[in-house]
């Protein structure tokens, strides 16, 4: 199931924003949200792959909002101004509906999701092989990336920057964090903040709410994350 959100600060737009999500099979309604601050309380708190989000709305403009956000969702813009239809493409959305539309144009712009949800959860990374190593998809090659060689990994949108020992630049794949943390080993990674996940034997130094990695890289350490990684290095703390 694709779990969504919709937002819309329409009582009635929201209402049936909704109740055409309910409706198709492949998608799960997690919350109707009338605001972005709503929207934002709950991806903090839950793991959504896609927001079918209205534009103007009084608190902060859907697409300001969108673009604020460290790792976007698969995004369906929903709106009654077609003068956002460029802009909106330029954040990579999927889709994006026009008001007033009707089952069948929600039922196009939901099969994009699928296809793109697809895409993000099973184009890119192959199981970890007896070597420890797994395989990406970049571009038009497919590369053999050792685990112990991953110091961190970074979300940008819908793409991951795989941070590695040896390589000059990042390797860039189109894949969700969600997914790529489901194929890491817990004992050797973990996801300390939505954007950030790091190989446990690269940290070079803690520093307040920040991790030291190796090319002086500074990951900040995200709030639903600390009680766990405070844990890990408590595990592994020698002294007072």
């Amino acid at each position: 199931m694709i779990k969504c959100i919709a937002i819309d600060d329409e009582p009635f737009a929201l209402q049936k924003l909704g109740a055409y999500i309910k409706k198709v099979p492949y998608l799960e309604l997690v919350a109707e949200c009338q605001s972005t601050f709503e929207a934002s309380e709950i991806l903090k708190n839950e793991s959504i792959d896609a927001i079918f989000c209205d534009i103007q709305m009084p608190d902060v403009n859907g697409m300001e909002f969108v673009k604020s956000l460290p790792v976007a969702p698969i995004v369906v813009f929903v709106t009654a101004y077609s003068d956002y239809a460029v802009e909106g493409y330029s954040v990579d959305a999927v889709a994006y509906l026009l008001k007033p539309y009707n089952e069948d144009d929600f039922a196009k712009a939901a099969d994009k999701v699928r296809q793109r949800y697809e895409m993000l959860n099973t184009a890119s990374l192959s199981s970890v092989d007896a070597d420890d190593a797994i395989f990406l998809k970049t571009e038009y090659r497919i590369v053999r990336l050792q685990l112990s060689d991953i110091q961190y990994v970074e979300g940008m949108s819908e793409y991951l920057k795989i941070y590695a020992e040896h390589r000059e630049k990042p390797i860039v794949v189109l894949l969700s964090m969600k997914k790529l943390e489901e194929r890491l080993p817990s004992n050797m990674f973990m996801r300390i903040h939505r954007s950030y996940i790091i190989n446990l034997r690269a940290i070079l130094e803690v520093n307040k709410n920040r991790v030291i990695m190796p090319g002086e890289a500074y990951i900040p350490i995200g709030e639903n994350y600390r009680e766990q990684f405070n844990e890990y290095i408590s595990s592994k703390f020698l002294g007072k």
